[in-house]
């Protein structure tokens, strides 16, 4: 069977050959990840022998039997359909496959930029959580002060309130100012008084030394004459002792 390029088999080319289109991907990362992929993909390739695995297997397959079914002469029409109808059952598993590759990479792509606007959003409400952190604790160091500013406060307050008030303090002050100027006039006139006592202490003391120096000299005349009473006393007493011996000498001579 020679080849003829019927319709059924230009339009079987035209779907082998330019039914794969290219996935577009969004995000920069994701051109990263296809890449990665294919580099998997190409290593994969290099060390598996044959006909690959997976989807590639199924291509190579099928290039594979439309090839030899391009290529076949000895096959009768029955042969020839069959194998037709079996490349498009494996045409149909290909576009399947490829219709789920695909869908998978739209929502690989939608999941991806899901996660993106998810890391976005977390970025942002850890920088508001940043900004409310920082907030509060400017906040917190404002309340502290105000407690430190209400502690001292209210110890002002306790020992203002300990305290009288003015109106009491005033009369208190103007008693102790009215007590303070009677002292001084007792101080004023304890010191007139000390000072009268001084002059009269020093006058005192001049008429004791003089009343001590008349002493002296009136003790001494007076010694003088109870001297001389004393001595003409005795010489009376002498006189008068006699008198009595001589009389009464006489008068026992007379008996």
């Amino acid at each position: 069977m020679k080849w003829n390029q019927t319709p059924e088999r230009c339009r079987l080319m035209d779907t082998l050959f330019n039914s794969q289109e290219p996935v577009e991907l969004n995000t920069t990362s994701a051109l990263a990840n296809y890449a990665t992929e294919a580099e998997d993909v190409i290593r994969r390739r290099l060390l598996i022998d044959g006909d690959g695995t997976g989807d590639d297997r199924r291509l190579n397959v099928l290039l594979k039997s439309f090839i030899k079914w391009c290529n076949s002469t000895n096959e009768t029409h029955e042969e020839s359909k069959i194998t037709h109808d079996r490349m498009l059952a494996q045409l149909a598993q290909c576009e399947s496959a490829l219709s789920k590759s695909r869908l998978s990479a739209a929502m690989s792509a939608a999941e991806l930029q899901n996660y993106e606007n998810l890391s976005r959003q977390i970025e942002s409400g850890i920088e508001s959580a940043k900004r409310s952190i920082e907030s509060t604790k400017l906040d917190f160091q404002e309340a502290k002060t105000v407690r430190k500013n209400r502690i001292e406060y209210d110890v002002m307050a306790k020992v203002i309130n300990e305290q009288p008030d003015r109106k009491a303090t005033n009369e208190k002050l103007a008693q102790l100012r009215k007590e303070l100027g009677s002292l001084e006039e007792t101080r004023e006139q304890l010191e007139k008084k000390l000072d009268m006592r001084r002059k009269q202490f020093h006058v005192l003391v001049a008429s004791i030394h003089q009343l001590q120096a008349m002493l002296d000299t009136n003790e001494t005349e007076d010694i003088l004459e109870v001297a001389l009473y004393d001595a003409f006393e005795d010489e009376n007493e002498t006189e008068d002792s006699q008198t009595v011996t001589a009389n009464n000498t006489t008068q026992m001579e007379v008996e």
